[in-house]
């Protein structure tokens, strides 16, 4: 099979890609939803706040630890079976929960998890789709994906919430003593069915007809393998400025989902079950910002969208001015409108540089290792600022301040390139113009 054929393209869309958008909802649905009762599992077991903070670079561990197997493994085995072992491991890490392992230990798990589950995602539609259908493509992942946060952590917040989780802990199972009995450990029990769901729709993927990448016969020749992919992702003229981007705006996302929940209990004194309303409301926005940059930008036009990182930047940290929910509901809403507009078209770049360097599974791999890298660190520092005392609006500027100055030094850096390697950068954006042709 070739899919790169416009017949063999369009028959594989037709079987495979809403099963793979099937799947990706579930599980991502499951992960944000897992993410709200797991904060809310440590503050009801009376856990520091620092924890509850912790579990976003917990869960970001295993990416970067394991970057180097997890691209090749995925380039080994058809994608749809690595999913599916990655949402099973998944509910592992939910089992472990609810039987009384320390929840920030059984939250990596499902990091675990999910670390596996990334490269084959990413590197599928690379398999599926030419070029010039993967930022459209990208469009409706993420646009799924953020569907799926809005209602991922709404859920999460209704489960442990008293109404609902009352009548989940209401329910008994004959003859069976479940040692269910909180409301946070009825909303994990809950949410493992839709990571089961999300694992059904996996074995449904049908197979793209790409070649597999054997591993080599010393797995320890994996890891100089993937540092010399990494230096080659970053050394690309293009590669090195959507990966710099992507790298930074999902460093703070992955941390501003705890931090806006931290937030809004501080400014607005909401529970969690409220807070988690305003997360969902900053993945609408993303979610219109994902498709309208699907429909506009094209490949080779994705280094135009930089400047509305620093703008994005400016507003976090206009954030922390706001204490009325009428207010921050459309604030929020526009400050993920333009990470959505921005990240898409960045995405859809780098995976086509990473995927003509050295094939999807590893370049998503490497590109997984830097941002979950980014994310480990941004949330060490805030943890280990939160266990020093500092406020939620302390760290909000901070990361606002980070955002912009970092940003603004990006687009320095592209500039750069275009007045030192201007050959390099109009040769490689005509090849992904060209592309779009095929």
């Amino acid at each position: 099979m070739n899919a790169r054929d416009p017949e063999c393209t369009l028959a594989t869309m037709k079987r495979g890609f809403y099963t793979i958008m099937s799947a990706q909802f579930f599980s991502s649905l499951a992960d944000n939803a897992l993410f709200v009762a797991a904060v809310e599992l440590l503050r009801t077991g009376g856990a520091p706040q620092w924890q509850q903070a912790a579990l976003v670079p917990m869960f970001a561990l295993f990416y970067v630890i394991l970057a180097p197997f997890v691209g090749a493994f995925a380039d080994v085995i058809p994608k749809g079976r690595v999913m599916f072992v990655a949402n099973m491991l998944k509910v592992v890490g939910c089992l472990m929960m609810l039987f009384g392992v320390h929840p920030l230990l059984a939250y990596t798990v499902v990091g675990l998890g999910a670390a596996a589950y990334s490269p084959a995602k990413y590197g599928i539609l690379t398999e599926l789709l030419p070029p010039s259908q993967l930022v459209k493509a990208n469009g409706w992942i993420e646009g799924l994906t953020i569907a799926s946060i809005i209602l991922g952590v709404l859920l999460g917040g209704q489960l442990v919430g008293r109404v609902v989780a009352d009548a989940l802990l209401g329910l008994n199972v004959p003859f069976i003593d479940t040692g269910i009995d909180s409301a946070p450990e009825a909303a994990i029990a809950f949410i493992v069915i839709f990571y089961i769901i999300a694992a059904l729709f996996n074995l449904r993927i049908p197979l793209t007809g790409a070649p597999m990448i054997p591993l080599p016969a010393n797995p320890a020749s994996l890891l100089p393998d993937f540092w010399a992919c990494n230096i080659r992702l970053w050394r690309d003229k293009l590669g090195q400025i959507s990966l710099a981007t992507t790298t930074l705006f999902w460093g703070v996302s992955g941390n501003l989902r705890y931090i806006v929940l931290a937030w809004a209990a501080a400014a607005l004194n909401y529970s969690t079950t409220q807070a988690s309303s305003l997360v969902g409301v900053v993945a609408i926005g993303t979610a219109f910002g994902a498709v309208i940059a699907s429909m506009r930008v094209r490949l080779d036009q994705a280094p135009g969208v930089i400047p509305l990182a620093v703008t994005m930047g400016v507003l976090v940290i206009l954030l922390i001015f706001i204490n009325n929910v009428w207010v921050a509901a459309p604030f929020l809403i526009l400050l993920g409108l333009i990470g959505g507009y921005l990240v898409v078209p960045m995405n859809a770049l780098l995976q086509h540089r990473g995927h003509n360097l050295m094939g999807a599974g590893r370049s998503i791999a490497v590109q997984n290792f830097n941002e979950q890298a980014c994310i480990l660190g941004l949330g060490f520092l805030y943890t280990t600022a939160t266990g020093l005392g500092a406020s939620a609006f302390i760290a909000i500027a901070g990361f606002g301040i980070l955002v912009a100055g970092t940003m603004l030094a990006i687009g320095r850096w592209h500039k750069s390139n275009l007045v030192h390697h201007r050959e390099e950068v109009e040769r490689l954006l005509a090849i992904a113009r060209s592309d779009k042709s095929h």
